[in-house]
């Protein structure tokens, strides 16, 4: 009777181990956005109280928008408002220019206080006009 409760409990633990380690990844782009909020204010929430602001917005899908002030297309990055440093999933789009206005969706991943800059990945352009 003991060896078949511990089978059955050894045959438990390693289906929900398997479930755990095997999870399928998230997908910034189906998500829906935690938070709608323009990059400077996002840069003055983390000045003003970096503890709380990571505690609302870390591992959160955020949208963003503001001024596109750099674009790098080889390592797949764009700087909002000299900022917020993204990191694209796939190409970023060549209609994209630097100084106009963008609306983009990604991972907020931190805020990096040597450089004083945010750091989002897994990002896709929601908006430009």
């Amino acid at each position: 009777m003991k060896k078949k409760v511990i089978l059955i409990f050894l045959i438990l633990a390693i289906i929900v181990a398997y479930q755990y380690i095997y999870k399928s990844h998230r997908d910034i782009t189906t998500e829906e956005g935690s938070y709608t909020i323009a990059a400077t204010d996002f840069f003055s929430e983390f000045k003003a109280n970096e503890k709380g602001a990571n505690a609302k917005y870390l591992d959160k899908t955020i949208e963003v928008t503001g001024d596109l002030s750099n674009i790098d297309a080889a390592t797949k990055s764009i700087v909002i408002d000299g900022k917020l440093f993204a990191t694209f999933k796939s190409n970023i789009p060549e209609t994209l220019k630097p100084n106009s206005k963008i609306k983009i969706k990604g991972r907020f991943l931190g805020y990096d206080a040597l450089l004083e800059e945010l750091k989002m990945d897994q990002c896709i352009v929601i908006a430009t006009p």
